[in-house]
Parts: structure tokens; C-alpha cells; sequence
């Protein structure tokens, strides 16, 4: 099924994507033309992903599929030439349409924490609004630093918050006297407004405590989601303990990240759950040829999508996984690969051919290259910045 929906890697870009997989109600989603790496998974009712034609509809630009021009691209012809269907926009969210205006504007500018680099402060400007959440970018920055938020969001600030609370501000990047920055006349310079202080609000309190068990997807392999535990809390977020694994996994998450469900939810919504690590699981992972990872059964990988696992067992008998059948490599893990198997007795050894390397070049590369912008990298910003 065909979907259009937001790049995660750059928030502001509409791009169109593909249902690649099904798992309860979380899609893992593919963007058209390009490699499998990029793959993502999302919840079902994101508000994240919109049904074919709502970026037509919303005079928002679409990015097509690789091989596509902008201006020739036509979802009927598409999907004909695809021989895929659409998904039935009953299956999306229904938006509401009666928001009450939360008073941030296209155009306003305000002060954001730089998610990616939680330290700084940043000059920012709300570029693009949806429903109740608007589109954060930083000015001058590329639009990997942008991030989709609502009015209560703890990370944006009106302007002058930095210098009433005695923190440091980060003018905008090339910004020609950083060291005198001021918003009086950065306003009047690019006749801009700031978001009125009325339009920032106060979030509640998450609730969440210490030694809480839930559900949450395992960010370094999101197709699973595993018993958690809080380890601990601040007042917007949650420090994630998957049970039963060592502490050098936990991680820090926003208290209402949509990857955090209530103990039950995998059952409610028949997506399978990851128990506890315990004893056993290690040993499970420490036989020949499976992943050396203590507590991994090879599922996942960190190429994505593309591959489903790692390091999987040889299903040869009395095979350890040593060697393969064209020499290039010292292990194997499938049975094409196998130099014991019966089958490859009588394959004659070839030249290796790097034909995988060559497949990832052709297919990564252009998308790095089509997410390029005219901006510098962030990180390479003044030291005196960081």
C-alpha cells in the first residue's frame, strides 16, 4: 500500500512511501526507489503519515520516488505503472479539524532546544504547521535539527527566556556579529515577529516512577519491543532499563514518545514481546556461529531493514559456521554459503565479486546525495558555540 508521510531524517520533507511490513499496529515503511536501510517503523495512527494526495491537497511538495521528477509525478499514473493501491484513508488518524489556534504562526521566531545537541539554545523559527504541532527549524541550519512539537513542548521558549533565565543563546549560524546578538534587531532586519509569550504552555507532570514496568521499542533494533523498567525520571523524561540486560543500554526518552506502551499493549495488539533477559538467553546467544553480542539472537541489523539478522547458524549438521564457498569470507551463516553443504560439492570456486558493496553505493549514495544541502554540517559550527 502506497502512503505519503514525513522523512524522519529531515521533518521537513513529504515523501512517498510504501507499507513494507505489518507488525500489530506498527508499520515499517519504505521510501520508494531507494534502499531498505532508510526503512522506519512507525505506530499506525502517527500523525506523522497522510493518506496519497493530502501533500496536493495541503499545497505542501512532495518528494517522488528515486527516478521521478517532481513536476512529472502523478499518484493515478504511479500507481498504475506500481500495480499498488493506496491506502484507505479510514485506516488514518482522523485530525481534527476544529483546533483551536494555539497562536504560533508560519514565520514567528523563538528560542528551542537543539534536541540533537541538548545544551544550546538555538535561534529558531516555526516553518510549517500542522493540526496543533508546528515545525521547529533552526535558523540558517539545515533541516536535520528540525522537529515536529505542540505548544506545551518543554524544549521552545519565547524570545528573551534565555537572557531573563541567565543562559546563553546561539544566534543563527553565520549570523555577521554573534557575539552582539540581539532580537531587537534581529527582528527588525528580517521584519519578523516573535511567537507571543501566551502561546507557550506548561506541560503536566508524566506520573511516571522509579521501578515502573512497561513496554518499549529497542531503539537500536526497532523491530522489537521488550520488557522495560524506569531506572529513572526528570520532569519530561524517562531513563529506559530493558530488563534482565545490562545498564550500558539504557537510555533516556521523553515521558509521551510514542515507542513507550503500558504493560499489555503487545497483547492488545498481538505485536510480539521480547521477555526479560535472563541466563538462559545468554547462553542461547553464545553458540557457534550465532552473534557474539551477549543476550542477541540475531535478529535485526545494523544496516536496517535490508537485513532481517546477523550472524545467524549455519543450518549445515556438525557446520560451525567457518569458512564459505567462495573463499572471500571466513564465516558463513546460510546454506548457499556453506563449503560443507551437499549441495555446493561440486561449485567451482570463483573470483569474489564485491557486488554487495557495489549495490550499496548505487542505492545509499544518491539519497545521502538528495538530502544534501546547501548548509554546512551543525557539528562543524564555531567551538565557542559547542
Amino acid at each position: 500500500m502506497k502512503l505519503e508521510g514525513i522523512d524522519p531524517r529531515h521533518p521537513s520533507v513529504f515523501c512517498v512511501l510504501s507499507v513494507a511490513e505489518v507488525c500489530g499496529v506498527r508499520l515499517r515503511l519504505h521510501f520508494d526507489g531507494y534502499s531498505e536501510c532508510f526503512d522506519f517503523w512507525i505506530n499506525n495512527d502517527s500523525p506523522d503519515v497522510q493518506p496519497v494526495g493530502w501533500c496536493e491537497k495541503t499545497n505542501r511538495k512532495l518528494h517522488p520516488p528515486k527516478g521521478y521528477k517532481e513536476e512529472a509525478f502523478n499518484w493515478a499514473s504511479y500507481l498504475k505503472v506500481c500495480k499498488a493501491q493506496s491506502a484507505p484513508k479510514n485506516l488514518f488518524k482522523i485530525q481534527n479539524t476544529t483546533i483551536t489556534p494555539s497562536g504560533f504562526r508560519i514565520g514567528m521566531k523563538l528560542e528551542a532546544v537543539d534536541r540533537k545537541n541538548p545544551s544550546l539554545i538555538c535561534v529558531a523559527s516555526v516553518t510549517d504547521i500542522i493540526d496543533n504541532r508546528f515545525l521547529v527549524h533552526f535558523d540558517n541550519w539545515d533541516d536535520t535539527y528540525d522537529y515536529w512539537c505542540d505548544a506545551n513542548s518543554p524544549y521552545i521558549h519565547p524570545v528573551g527566556w534565555c537572557q531573563e533565565q541567565g543562559k546563553p543563546l546561539t544566534p543563527p549560524q553565520g549570523y555577521h556579529d554573534p557575539e552582539n546578538f540581539s532580537w531587537k534587531k534581529y527582528l527588525e532586519e528580517l521584519g519578523a515577529t516573535s511567537a507571543p509569550a501566551r502561546a507557550f504552555k506548561m506541560r503536566p507532570p508524566h506520573g511516571f516512577q522509579v521501578n515502573m514496568k512497561f513496554e518499549a521499542v529497542d531503539k537500536r533494533n526497532p523491530l522489537l519491543i521488550r520488557v522495560a523498567t524506569v531506572a529513572d525520571t526528570d520532569d519530561q523524561r524517562i531513563k529506559i532499563h530493558f530488563d534482565g540486560w545490562s545498564h550500558n543500554y539504557d537510555y533516556w526518552l521523553d515521558a509521551d514518545h510514542p515507542d513507550i506502551h503500558p504493560a499489555g499493549w503487545c497483547a492488545k495488539t498481538h505485536h510480539s514481546l521480547q521477555p526479560p533477559l535472563n541466563s538462559q538467553g545468554f547462553v542461547a546467544s553464545l553458540t557457534p556461529g550465532g552473534c557474539p553480542t551477549p543476550g542477541c539472537v540475531g535478529i535485526g541489523h545494523i544496516k536496517g531493514a535490508r537485513y532481517t539478522g546477523h550472524h545467524r547458524k549455519c543450518p549445515t549438521p556438525d557446520c560451525n559456521g567457518s569458512g564459505h564457498i567462495t573463499g572471500k569470507y571466513t564465516t558463513h551463516h546460510r546454506l548457499s554459503g556453506c563449503p560443507l553443504a551437499e549441495q555446493n560439492q561440486l561449485k567451482v570456486k570463483i573470483d569474489p565479486q564485491d557486488d554487495e558493496m557495489s549495490t550499496d553505493n548505487k542505492s545509499v549514495l544518491p539519497f545521502v546525495h538528495r538530502k544534501r544541502t546547501k548548509h554546512q554540517n551543525r557539528l562543524t559550527r564555531p567551538a565557542k558555540y559547542l
